[in-house]
């Protein structure tokens, strides 16, 4: 919408109503979709699958490369026209928030024709729209802003939830993920309605307590988070690139995995955190998803200690034959207590050494940009991962499946 709205002003055509699609290369076939139109949502073309495969699906599929100025421009003024109607916004993602109106009901005593409002004037002001999803709680809310796009208001109430949500698949649920979507039409949980019926221990038997709890809560329209105007501290970190070219040999796997590495520990550096836990996704031709974690004794921050265990995690996780398309690094368990304990057996001063290193190099980009400097053994990827690859930064994980 943000790359449509611009391209409106611009006299060019508007790619909401045509087959279109943000992300790739259209010449290579490489990258994934970042976002579709509606038009190529009917055609097939999904969110997150290779480009190659919208492009096989919609042969006309128009494809618009990332802007990330723009979203993060246009995500500010999103933000700026929410906070005049709400005294609390809390950012969900680049392009979503929660407004917490309660307290303003002597200004807004129609919370229907108050979204209208918000509505109107985000399209009027900014030239895109949006959806308003209007609920007792933040889940009722979000669930009610999926509903039926574009340019539309939606009400999900709790006397509405039999009616609006019960019917419909569990893969709609917030944190539903494939597997787990898999695991529960198995068992015949086809819809939230089946979740909202079945007795809770005999789905925490399917899919684990603490998932079980989850979801039998939200089936139910429970939700106690409150909207926060500051948000939460990171609980993870990540970053994955879908690969130009097949990899076949650790060699080659080492190199891009030390540029992924290198990015996503900076990135934790510059939020003050450590981490505990170190995890390495493939994804292999006939897109299988494999992933191995580890949980370290110590948190640590720096990237040749954390390089070392994803190297470790790869050699369990991949035979070094079978062609990958994409490798993923991601550091969760996530710590701010800069505690550590010390050895007595001199690998101290090698740590000083590896952190003072992490830390010029961190300064240098901060000055000259992320290509102004890069470790001599990803010269050849390094650019490529950051040009063509946008980290994905896991803040507030609610599901454990959350896809």
């Amino acid at each position: 919408s943000w790359e449509a709205a611009k391209r409106v002003k611009e006299g060019l055509p508007d790619l909401r109503e045509i087959p279109s699609a943000i992300g790739g290369e259209r010449e290579t076939r490489t990258g994934v979709i970042l976002a579709k139109s509606i038009p190529a949502k009917n055609r097939g073309v999904k969110t997150g699958e290779p480009v190659g495969l919208a492009l096989r699906k919609c042969p006309e599929l128009v494809l618009a490369k990332p802007d990330f100025r723009l979203y993060t421009a246009s995500s500010r003024a999103f933000m700026d026209v929410c906070r005049q109607f709400a005294p609390v916004v809390e950012p969900y993602s680049i392009d979503e928030c929660f407004l917490d109106m309660t307290g303003t009901e002597l200004l807004y005593p129609d919370p229907i024709e108050t979204a209208h409002e918000l509505r109107r004037t985000i399209r009027d002001t900014l030239g895109f729209t949006v959806n308003v999803g209007i609920g007792s709680n933040k889940l009722l809310a979000k669930i009610a802003g999926d509903f039926e796009k574009p340019d539309k208001v939606h009400t999900l109430f709790h006397h509405e939830v039999p009616q609006k949500l019960w019917p419909l698949p569990v893969r709609d649920m917030l944190g539903v993920g494939h597997a787990t979507a898999d695991k529960l039409e198995r068992c015949y949980l086809k819809t939230i309605g089946d979740l909202a019926r079945i007795e809770r221990p005999r789905l925490q038997a399917i899919v684990g307590k603490k998932m079980g709890e989850y979801l039998h809560r939200c089936a139910v329209g429970v939700d106690d988070s409150p909207v926060l105007a500051t948000p939460e501290d990171a609980k993870g970190y990540s970053v994955s690139t879908t690969l130009e070219d097949n990899v076949t040999n650790y060699a080659q796997a080492h190199k891009i995995l030390l540029a992924l590495t290198d990015s996503v520990a900076s990135r934790m550096r510059a939020d003050g955190a450590k981490a505990f836990g170190v995890s390495v996704t493939t994804r292999t031709l006939d897109f299988q998803n494999r992933s191995h974690q580890h949980k370290l004794d110590d948190a640590t921050d720096i990237t040749d200690e954390i390089y070392d265990e994803v190297k470790r995690l790869l050699s369990e996780l991949w035979d070094g034959r079978t062609p990958l398309r994409l490798l993923g690094v991601a550091l969760f368990d996530v710590t701010r207590d800069h505690t550590e304990q010390i050895s007595l057996f001199g690998e101290d001063e090698q740590k000083r050494r590896q952190r003072a290193l992490d830390k010029t190099v961190d300064e240098l980009r901060s000055r000259f940009g992320s290509h102004g400097i890069v470790r001599a053994g990803t010269m050849d990827v390094s650019a490529n991962v950051a040009k063509k690859h946008k980290a994905q930064l896991d803040d507030n994980q609610k599901g454990e499946d959350r896809s």
